[in-house]
């Protein structure tokens, strides 16, 4: 299976329409997500489908009206896409977010997401 712009796409409105249940059924059994954030140079890291679920929730609870608009996505071969959007919403801290970023997106041959690497602009 090949992936396509309307699997990027499909994939963001389910991050919009704040659904874990179908934002979950794009990734594969052994996914990877590495978030914007972290300990690490590379980000938090959380492996297979419970933890890659805890990160994506603990996303919708730590900005509860978070939104990806102004996107744009590109495929490249059959098994990489990417993802570029502006963030926004608001923490539970009250801080208003507006940041630019990329997802790198990594296919199986299921079409299913493998890796999910999540980059953001840094705010000074």
């Amino acid at each position: 299976m090949t992936v396509t712009r309307a699997t990027l796409t499909g994939f963001l409105a389910a991050f919009n329409n704040h659904d874990l249940d179908a934002s979950m059924g794009y990734f594969a059994e052994d996914c990877v997500f590495y978030p914007p954030r972290g300990a690490k140079p590379r980000g938090d890291r959380f492996v297979g489908r419970a933890e890659v679920r805890a990160g994506l929730s603990s996303r919708f609870e730590g900005i509860p009206d978070v939104h990806y608009g102004d996107d744009r996505h590109w495929v490249c071969g059959d098994d990489l896409g990417v993802s570029e959007w502006t963030l926004t919403g608001t923490s539970v801290s009250g801080r208003r977010l507006e940041v630019r970023g990329v997802d790198l997106l990594e296919f199986d041959a299921a079409g299913k997401i493998r890796r999910k690497d999540s980059f953001w602009k840094i705010l000074d």
